[in-house]
């Protein structure tokens, strides 16, 4: 195994680094929307700040950053473009996941330089136990990022003779699947979300672990156990590491709304400047304050994971809930703020040009996803807090 080590940015450095990209990702913003995928200059941007080392361990040269700075950069990114945030926080759950594995494992797919790993947690495949691994066959939906993966994180139900069906998660170099072109959406377009598919892929043994032991933090990495930010469960994990890009896409749609402002009056009415008027004021306060409840929220979720991964506490069922709900919570407000702020933005917003109207399908496309989805967060929260089990094991 070959160590590398690097000095690790500090968390403002890493995002002094990400909001000096905002020029480049903005103007890739509608190249990346017409063909689907963020663009090669992109990716290389966030490469050369560091992006896709935070969740790496540091002896292959990673910053095995905490969630807290995920937020933060996230959240940056996120000002600048939707897509490229949603697609950057994808990359770190995945590379994340990797760390679960065996430690020869994970040398061989970080010995590729700001490696790229997409994922999903959806058993859409099946696998099939051979000797020396399984062979996997199947389709996998909404794929972020997977035109500029090098691995993909699959989940797969394994069926054998005289053994129960069992979901396990397993690593697959993306040379090994095909990808089926089939984003084409009205949000989050950038995000090249395709499907890919296996067919009689075989993946050995020590490249397969059982997601049940995964969710039962059963993790399979000897180097990763001590190391904090690897012994925290999956789904506070992902819930952590998603929430920035909510966060961003609220504070641009802000930043939109403030700089179109000056000079706009409101149509048909006595009101030559909109700014003038009282629903205006009462418009910008409601959504600011809606921000600050969802950074408040995203700050919570981000302390509950790093505080206990550092202390190296077991985790309540309520506080499994409660990041999840957490999350949901930073979905609604974003989703919110934005609203109100579109809703105020007139007409001529419509144009492709203006950003306020992308904003505004990207945060609604996002507040859809199953995992992050507002309403599923918030009654798997109430469910618990009422003293019912969770009707989930993703939690």
């Amino acid at each position: 195994m070959v160590t590398t080590t690097t000095e690790v940015p500090a968390r403002e450095e890493l995002v002094r680094r990400v909001s000096a990209l905002a020029p480049v990702l903005k103007t890739n913003a509608a190249w990346a929307e017409q063909n689907r995928r963020l663009h090669e200059e992109s990716i290389d941007a966030l490469a050369d700040a560091g992006v896709f080392r935070m969740r790496v361990p540091a002896r292959f040269g990673g910053y095995e950053c905490d969630t807290r700075t995920l937020v933060d950069v996230g959240a940056e990114l996120g000002q600048a473009d939707g897509s490229t945030a949603w697609t950057a926080s994808v990359y770190w759950i995945p590379t994340w996941m990797v760390c679960l594995f065996p430690d020869d494992v994970q040398a061989e797919v970080f010995s590729t330089p700001d490696v790229r790993v997409c994922g999903t947690l959806s058993p859409t495949a099946m696998a099939a136990p051979v000797k020396g691994g399984v062979v996997v066959n199947g389709k996998w939906g909404f794929v972020s990022g997977a035109w500029h993966s090098h691995w993909q994180e699959i989940v797969a139900i394994q069926v054998g003779p005289d053994q129960e069906p069992m979901p396990i998660m397993a690593l697959v170099p993306m040379s090994d699947l095909q990808i089926i072109d089939d984003w084409h959406t009205t949000g989050l377009q950038g995000t090249g979300s395709v499907s890919t598919v296996a067919q009689d892929v075989f993946v050995p043994a020590e490249r397969v672990i059982p997601l049940p032991a995964v969710l039962q933090e059963q993790y399979a990495s000897r180097l990763n156990a001590d190391i904090p930010i690897y012994r925290a469960p999956l789904l506070p994990v992902a819930s952590a590491s998603s929430v920035g890009t909510f966060l961003g896409l609220a504070k641009a749609a802000k930043t939109a709304f403030l700089e179109r402002l000056p000079g706009r009056k409101i149509t048909y009415t006595g009101y030559e400047q909109q700014s003038e008027a009282p629903i205006t004021h009462l418009q910008v306060a409601a959504a600011v304050l809606k921000i600050d409840q969802a950074q408040f929220h995203a700050e919570r979720l981000s302390a509950t994971v790093d505080g206990k991964s550092e202390r190296g506490e077991q985790w309540t069922l309520e506080e499994r809930a409660r990041v999840r709900a957490d999350m949901g919570a930073v979905c609604a407000l974003a989703k919110e703020a934005v609203d109100i702020l579109a809703t105020a933005s007139g007409g001529s917003s419509l144009y492709s040009d203006v950003p306020i109207q992308r904003i505004l399908r990207d945060v609604q496309s996002a507040n859809l996803h199953a995992l992050m989805h507002p309403n599923t967060n918030a009654e798997l929260y109430g469910r618990v807090l009422c003293g019912l089990p969770p009707n989930t094991l993703y939690i």
